[in-house]
Formats: C-alpha cells, structure tokens, sequence
C-alpha cells in the first residue's frame, strides 16, 4: 500500500497557487449562501437607493428652472422631491446596515468553516503530514490570515458588484443625456486605473515574498518564545535573539521596499481617477451654450461626475482585497488539500481487543526503514512490553497502533480486524494512548481529565483521578480542580502531569491501553505512584507498555526485544535474561543505575514490588 511520506506532499515554494480560490471559498458558504444572498441584493438595492436623491436634485433643478414669477407655486413639488430625497437616504442606510450584517454574519461562519476544514484535515491526515506544518505557518494561517479576509468577505464581495453595477448606471445615465457627456465623464478612469495596473504589477509579484517572509518571521517568533527557557540555560540568548531580529528586520525591509515600491503610481492613480469633473465640466458648458443639453441636465451631469467617482475608486482599491483573499485560500489549500488516511464509513465489527502485528513494515522517509518485518501479538486482557535501545522502532510500533501512519506492507488488526478498515473514530474508542509527551490543553485540569469521556460526570473524573492517585497534588493547588492547566502546567512536575493524562485514559475505559515510556519524567518517588495509576488503568484491558526502565515491566506476559526496527527476541522475563544478551545487559545498565541513584537498591524493590501487584491482578 503506497503511502505519503512522513515529511507530506512537496510543495512548490516559489508560487503559491490561486486559482480557483472563489470555488474554494463558495464551497465553504453552503451554511450561509442564503444570507450570502440576501446580503448582495441588500447591497445592490441600497447603492441604487443612493442615486435617487441625485434624479430628485435634478427634478428640483427643473422645476426652480422652469418656473419664471413666483417661486412658491412651485414648493409642493420642491418639498416632494425634498422628502423623496430623504426617504431614499434612510431606506439606503437601513438596507446597507441589513447587508452588513447578513454580511458579517456569512463572513464569520465562513470564517469558522475553513477553521474547522483545517482542523478536520489535520485530524484525519498521518501524524507525519500534519508535522510537517510549522508551527508558525499553521498559527499565521488558523489566527491571522483567515481572520483578515473577514473584511474583504464582509464588505468587498457584496459591495464591489454593488458598486459595479452602480458605475454601469452612471455610465449609461450619463450616455442617455448625452453620450460625449458621458465619454467626457470617463475619460480619466481608464487613464487612472491603466496607471494603477502598470505600477502594480511588481506589487503583486512582491506580495508572495511578502507572504513569505511573514510566515517565517511568525515561526521563529513561536521559537523564540517556546524556546526561550533553554535559550537561557545555555547562554544563547545573544545568537538566539539575533536570529529573532534579524526575521523582524527582514520582514520590516521587505515591507517598506514592497510599499515604496507601489507608493508613487497608487497615489497617481487615485489622483487621476476623481478628475471625472474636469471633462464633464466644459464639455456640458459647451452642449449647453450649442442647446444640446438643458440647464437641469448640465446641472444632473455634474452631480453624477461626482458620483461616479466613489464605485470607480472602490473598484481600484477592492483589487488588494480580492488579492488578500486569494492567497489567503491559496495557503488554506496547502492543509485543506493534505491527503487523509482513508477510513470506511461503516464501523467493523471486532472480536476482542487482540492487537496483532504481522509482518510490518514501515519507513518514515524512503530509503530506510523504521520497522522491518514486525509481528507481535497481544491477546486481549494481557500485558505486553516492547523493550529497546533508543531510536529502535517502539515507539514507532505504539504509534502505528492509534494509526498515526499507516503501514508500507503487512498488516495490524485488533479483534481480527485491520485498522485500516475501522473509522478513526471507532479506533479511537477502542484504544487510548498515552505518550510520554502528553501535555495539558487549555481548560481546567478538571476539564482536561473529562476529554476522556466529555459527558462523563463530575464523580466520574473523580473517581478516575483518584484510582490516578491525583488527589495528593491537587491538593496543593490554591484552586485545586479549578486551577486553570496553564498555571497548573508551572506547578506540576512531570510525573504529575503524567498522571493527569493517566487519569483521562482511565476515564476514557478503552479495551487497549498503549503507554509509551510511562515514566520518562519520574523520579523514584512518583513512579511508584504512576506504576499504581498505570495497574488502575489496565485492569481487565490489553495493556501494551513501551519502558526503559525495566523493572516496571518484568510481570508482562511476553516481552518484545526491539533492535533497529526488527523482534529480536520474545518471552518472560527470566527467559530473556537467560537467552538474549542485549536483554541482559540492558537489564544489568538499569538495575547498575538504580543502585547508584539509591544506595540499597530501594528503587529496584520499589519496582519489584509492583511488578507482583500487577502479576497478582
């Protein structure tokens, strides 16, 4: 079975593609293309609202001109217009504000949507793919680029055909009374938007680098601040902060040559564009003077020179928006385009909680291989321990279990079935995986043991942090449950933050438990407290356990010896430490280890201890 590389899809980084971004965008709309709708009929009629109080100007013009003795024969059709006038006003500014919300409204949910497009995608995509986005480029893209093209989506889209078609009026208004009228009108728009594309083509080619160098200022930001802790324990703050200046100045010179570049003919343009007067002015002097045109109709072609020039200039300036969008959804693309690990619809029917490897094969990268022709077994309700030296492939094979990556050839089924074949979902019901780098997400710590099992009571998650043995640091924290993660995350070592996660899997009662080195972050003394959590956690489920310190697994039923990516021996411990040499003396470095950590031995005790109460369940 072929399958993405850990690294995912090369991506082409000199030209980020945006074709085709409107389909993208429409196909994100479906929530909200009725207030979509709604919003651009709201738009168009409130933009026509607008002429009308310049057709009643000229009505008044007609009939002040038209009338040659007493001026207030004339004032009812004065007033008329005059009230006209101003109920065109109103019903224009409650039909803009209707567009503008309906408006908001879609921009916000479409907003939401793409968020939840890319989280979806990243969710469903190999763990190796979804890595492979810095965290910088994903942030910039999740928090500030679709955040920015809520204005163009609120605004630009229902207003710029608005203000399209606002322009065609004008211009066909114009024609009606007199088309050199309106040829004299127009004159200086194509002049003004031809300055305008001829200067801001190097622009557009500059606006990709722009988009560049801001993702890579954004990346080594986050660095910077997540790595700032051992920047300071190894003296690196003046080279680390160098790299960090150096981004910024970067992006700070390339932002003002970008600008200066486009300075002088975008201003040139807007000055040219509201010059439509200049032309309509003599020519409609001279049509009248010939009897061509009445006063009221100079005086109309006037107003609507001016008018024109506010849908003419929005156009100009709505091109950078559309462009904003554009490349907005082009880098979307990059994470809504990455490709999922395929999953059937239905859910399988699985006999047990058996976990078996036959014959797996898997590589991160082509050319070497992670796991070469792994089988393992682990019937349901046993315990089974992968042992190795760093970077032999165990916690490859956890990971492949929760079917982080899929497998280049064999097969891994539990009850009989391949995971493959199960929705990701029904995978995550069936197994839960703890990894030494698990981490509090946001929320109380209350909150982050209830992401077991989201409905699950308050007694429930209790209960589970209790059979964890939480209870005796929670204790200590002024807000206890209630403490917020992140001011718990200072307070907590890692152990117990360990057995916060522990105590979420416990709550979650999946029939297959994967701990991957369960006390990575232990001292003795909370170890000892993590191998009680852990005998809590596994009690009746099959339990597959990744350890470097030994002890903690001697009571496993088979032990698996993992060597550069391939079983080298299996068995009891006693078996192994009387057949396989790397076993024995990975045991002998261990209990050496211990010995010198605790002078009589009191660890490798503590952990024998445990070992028997784990044997005895």
């Amino acid at each position: 079975m072929k399958r993405e590389s850990a690294k995912g899809p090369a991506k082409d980084e000199a030209h980020r593609d945006t074709r085709g971004w409107l389909g993208i965008l429409l196909g994100y709309a479906s929530k909200c293309r009725g207030r979509m709708i709604l919003a651009e009929v709201l738009s168009v009629a409130s933009v026509f609202l607008g002429l009308v109080p310049f057709y009643a100007v000229y009505r008044i013009i007609e009939v002040v001109a038209a009338t040659t003795d007493d001026i207030y024969a004339s004032w009812d059709a004065i007033l008329f217009w005059s009230v006209v006038s101003i109920a065109s006003y109103v019903l224009q500014r409650v039909f803009f504000g209707l567009s503008t919300i309906n408006a908001h409204i879609s921009a916000y949910t479409i907003l939401g949507t793409l968020r939840e497009g890319v989280a979806t995608k990243l969710m469903n995509a190999s763990l190796g793919t979804a890595q492979d986005k810095t965290i910088g480029n994903l942030k910039n893209l999740v928090v500030d680029k679709i955040e920015k093209i809520e204005i163009p989506l609120a605004h630009t889209i229902p207003e710029l055909s608005a203000n399209l078609l606002l322009a065609l009026a004008i211009a066909i208004w114009l024609a009606i009374i007199d088309w050199r009228i309106a040829l004299s009108c127009l004159l200086t728009v194509p002049i003004g938007l031809l300055v305008m594309g001829l200067g801001m083509q190097n622009y557009y080619k500059m606006y990709d680098g722009y988009l560049k160098e801001q993702d890579r200022v954004n990346s080594v930001v986050v660095e910077y601040i997540e790595g700032i802790r051992v920047v300071k324990a190894f003296n690196q703050a003046t080279n680390s902060y160098k790299k960090f200046s150096d981004a910024v100045s970067s992006f700070l010179k390339f932002t003002l040559s970008w600008m200066k570049s486009s300075w002088i003919p975008q201003h040139l343009a807007m000055s040219i564009i509201p010059t439509t007067l200049l032309g309509v002015a003599p020519v409609g002097i001279l049509l009248f003077e010939m009897g061509d045109i009445t006063a009221p109709e100079f005086g109309l072609s006037c107003v609507l020179a001016l008018a024109v020039v506010t849908p003419v200039t929005y156009l100009g300036a709505s091109f950078n928006e559309i462009n904003l969008i554009s490349y907005a959804i082009a880098d979307a693309r990059e994470f809504l385009d990455l490709p999922e690990l395929p999953q059937p619809a239905e859910r399988a029917v699985p006999s047990g909680a058996e976990v078996k490897f036959d014959d797996v094969h898997f590589s991160y990268r082509e050319g070497k291989e992670a796991l070469s022709g792994v089988s393992i077994e682990a019937s349901s309700g046993s315990f089974v321990a992968l042992v190795g030296p760093s970077g032999s492939g165990k916690s490859t094979i956890a990971r492949l279990i929760a079917r982080h990556w899929d497998v280049d050839s064999g097969s891994i089924t539990i009850g009989g079935v391949d995971v493959r074949s199960m929705p990701l979902s029904q995978l995550s019901d069936l197994v839960s995986y703890v990894s030494q780098d698990d981490y509090l997400l946001d929320g109380t710590l209350l909150d982050n043991i209830r992401m077991g099992r989201p409905d699950a009571t308050e007694e429930e998650a209790m209960a589970a942090a209790q059979a964890a043995s939480c209870e005796e640091f929670i204790k200590r924290l002024p807000q206890g449950w209630d403490t917020p993660s992140g001011e718990a995350g200072r307070m907590l070592s890692g152990g117990e933050r360990q057995r916060v996660c522990i105590a979420r899997a416990i709550l979650k009662d999946a029939p297959i438990v994967v701990f991957d080195e369960a006390t990575a972050f232990a001292d003795p003394e909370n170890e000892a407290r993590i191998q009680r959590s852990v005998a809590q956690l596994s009690k009746g489920k099959t339990l597959i356990v990744i350890a470097h310190r030994l002890s903690t697994i001697v009571a496993a039923n088979t032990i698996y010896v993992i060597e550069d990516g391939s079983v080298v021996a299996q068995g009891g411990h006693d078996d192994l430490l009387r057949e396989c040499k790397l076993y024995s003396s990975m045991w002998e470095a261990h209990t050496g280890a211990s010995t010198w950590a605790v002078g009589d031995g009191g660890v490798s005790k503590a952990f024998a201890s445990k070992a028997q109460e784990v044997d005895a369940r």
